[in-house]
């Protein structure tokens, strides 16, 4: 079985991009921490970076939605991939193919969501998402694996 699931923020905004077919993708990076207390009662703490690609109409959904330090979970495979860089040096890059996600934070508001009240713009309430616009994302059928 090959599934992996991460929690974390995203690293970087999330690249969009639009392939010659005409489909979606979406590349981005998510960091997660990991601490603990050495043998000598320090706490310690690391920091991961994961690459992840999103296909489809969901890469539109993460492009719309999500921004640099959005919390997030992330499911899908492991996918590892080779290249010959310029210099002739094989390269690799192991990345996730992300087939389903949580927003674990509020989105981004994009300008038609701006609050009219001023008070309304401090309040902890939930963003709505469309549910139609994230119900229709996670077609896997179209992901490449």
């Amino acid at each position: 079985m090959n599934r992996a699931t991460l929690i974390g923020n995203l690293a970087r905004d999330i690249e969009l991009r639009t392939i010659p077919s005409g489909k979606s993708v979406a590349t981005g990076a998510i960091a997660t921490n990991k601490t603990w207390t050495d043998d000598k009662g320090q706490k310690q703490q690391k920091v991961s970076f994961h690459n992840f690609v999103v296909w489809g109409k969901l890469a539109e959904v993460f492009a719309k939605y999500l921004k640099k330090g959005s919390k997030v979970m992330i499911e899908g495979e492991l996918q590892t991939r080779d290249w010959t860089g310029q210099d002739g040096v094989k390269r690799y890059a192991t990345e996730v193919i992300v087939n389903n996600f949580e927003f674990l934070t509020p989105a981004a508001k994009t300008p038609e969501q701006k609050p009219k009240e001023p008070e309304q713009a401090t309040q902890e309430a939930p963003i709505d998402f469309p549910e139609e616009e994230i119900e229709n994302a996670i077609d896997v059928s179209n992901f490449p694996f």
